[in-house]
């Protein structure tokens, strides 16, 4: 039998590390979120910290973005 761990750090470390061991590091993840519904509302709040931009900004500031920063390749070629 598998002794008792009381220390709680201890536990969620094996614990995920048997999880990603079992399931993969993508499902293992998926596997948590399931259980972990998170608070608010999304849709109500995005407005509070999304800048209110179009795609076609969105698009021309990733671009924008300096190469290895996420910026995007132009590929219009």
């Amino acid at each position: 039998m598998t002794p008792v761990i009381f220390d709680p750090v201890e536990l969620r470390e094996r614990g995920f590390k048997a999880l990603v061991d079992a399931l993969g590091w993508v499902n293992a993840v998926r596997f948590i979120q399931q259980y972990e519904r998170g608070s608010g509302d999304y849709t109500r709040e995005r407005d509070t910290f999304l800048p209110p931009w179009d795609a076609q900004t969105l698009v021309r500031k990733a671009r924008e973005l300096p190469a290895g920063r996420g910026g995007a390749r132009d590929t219009s070629d």
